[in-house]
């Protein structure tokens, strides 16, 4: 089978309105928490995808009942500190978010667990988790702080106070998971980053209180001995959107509607980019759903880029979506900067490198550091010239960056491991179809 992807001829223009699967973030924080329960829970519109099914998988190991059918994902729990299997090795595959959110939870298990993960995920950090959940009492039989890892639980759990201070939502989302079953108030001091966990949290009355700062928010969490089911439909996925966002907004005379996108304030750093470079989204319908904020997006296409000095308070709701952002300062009549950016160097691949890579095969000067870069934009680039990406570590953002690069500025593209969109947007390639890409 071969496993790139070659584009030779840019989309033509198109005005459509498409549906974007369900957000995978919620897809896998429904899943944990639905374990938590000693009842049914039910999601409709979960994303069918690796990093999910990697979570549903393993799920189903530690004694939880799945059922996946055609219309929805059935959970019924074990209760909190119900897992019942000893003794496992659990697939992580590419998922960060599962492997990082699960150890939490397994920090009350009594058995040995070891979790492993793929050639990408094994090279990122977990320290940043293992740090705060030995502090609960946790051990973890691992001196490298990288996957696999083995932990062991603790039977008696003891709350604590921790400073996250690098703005991961992994992280204190983890530390609230671990917190659901011990006895007494565990406070986190949070620097800002995705609240999905919180409002779900709210949602389901886990009893919490947050206190908003300007840099930080502080969340003291009590245990408790239960949770209620958690019946849930799950809206579409704004990092998933983005790359139609941008694709719209760079191709020509071309219009685009999304439905029911998740809006959520702690995502939509991408919007507040764009606007700032002078582009206007239109967001309609706007409504909420269990806490999280839905909208239609509106978008159309773009030729009058501004270059952005972009706000370092955007990153955090951004993390995901600047190999994007970076596409649009390619084409901006002027230099952008981007700074306090390190953060993307730990994700499935080192991105901040891959951008400028993929910047520099394009033509477009750029000059990067380990934690910033700067765009020296050409809104005239026409490519003519053949490119070819590849060992990427199979970062789905990457491969999908290059294709709406090469779908909107030109060239010969040649573009490796399609296969990695499986992780988190397997009908990727059929929906870019649906708008008229031949590909």
């Amino acid at each position: 089978m071969n496993k790139f992807l070659k584009i030779n001829n840019k989309i033509k223009p198109f005005k459509k309105k498409i549906t974007i699967e369900g957000d995978k973030s919620l897809s896998i924080r429904w899943a944990l928490l639905a374990s938590q329960s000693e009842d049914k829970s039910i999601a409709a519109n979960i994303l069918r995808s690796g990093d999910v099914f990697s979570t549903l998988n393993s799920l189903k190991k530690l004694g939880v009942k799945v059922k996946l059918t055609k219309k929805n994902c059935q959970i019924t729990g074990l209760g909190l500190n119900g897992f019942k299997s000893k003794n496992l090795t659990l697939n992580a595959g590419n998922s960060g978010t599962f492997g990082r959110l699960m150890l939490g939870l397994l920090t009350h298990a009594k058995f040995k667990t070891k979790i492993i993960g793929d050639r990408s995920l094994s090279k990122r950090d977990f320290t940043r988790v293992i740090k705060p959940l030995k502090k609960f009492g946790a051990k973890f039989l691992t001196n490298s702080g990288k996957l696999p890892i083995t932990v062991k639980g603790t039977t008696n759990p003891k709350p604590i106070n921790y400073v996250e201070t690098k703005g991961s939502a992994q992280v204190k989302s983890s530390i609230m998971l671990a917190a659901l079953n011990t006895k007494g108030t565990t406070i986190i001091k949070a620097k800002k980053s995705r609240n999905h966990t919180e409002l779900l949290f709210k949602y389901l009355k886990i009893p919490m209180k947050i206190t908003k700062k300007q840099n930080y928010d502080l969340i003291k969490i009590n245990g408790l001995k239960k949770i209620k089911k958690l019946n849930y439909k799950i809206p579409s996925d704004i990092s998933s959107s983005a790359f139609f966002i941008v694709l719209t907004i760079l191709s020509d005379n071309s219009e685009l509607i999304i439905k029911n996108v998740n809006i959520n304030s702690s995502r939509i750093g991408i919007l507040k980019i764009i606007n700032l470079m002078n582009i206007k989204i239109k967001l309609q319908n706007i409504r909420s759903y269990k806490g999280e904020k839905i909208a239609d997006l509106f978008i159309v296409s773009q030729k009058n880029i501004k270059p952005i000095n972009c706000p370092e308070n955007l990153n955090s709701a951004s993390i995901d979506e600047f190999l994007l952002i970076f596409l649009l300062a390619a084409k901006a009549n002027g230099i952008s900067y981007f700074k306090n950016l390190s953060e993307l160097n730990e994700k499935e691949s080192p991105r901040l490198i891959w951008g400028s890579k993929i910047l520099k095969l394009m033509g477009i000067k750029n000059i990067v550091t380990d934690s910033s870069i700067k765009i020296f934009g050409n809104p005239h680039l026409k490519i003519d010239k053949k490119i070819t990406i590849k060992n990427f570590l199979k970062d789905h953002r990457v491969f999908m960056t290059s294709v709406v690069a090469a779908l909107t500025f030109g060239g010969a593209w040649n573009i490796s491991d399609k296969d990695s969109i499986k992780t988190s947007f397997p009908s990727f390639i059929s929906k870019i179809k649906e708008l008229g890409a031949k590909i």
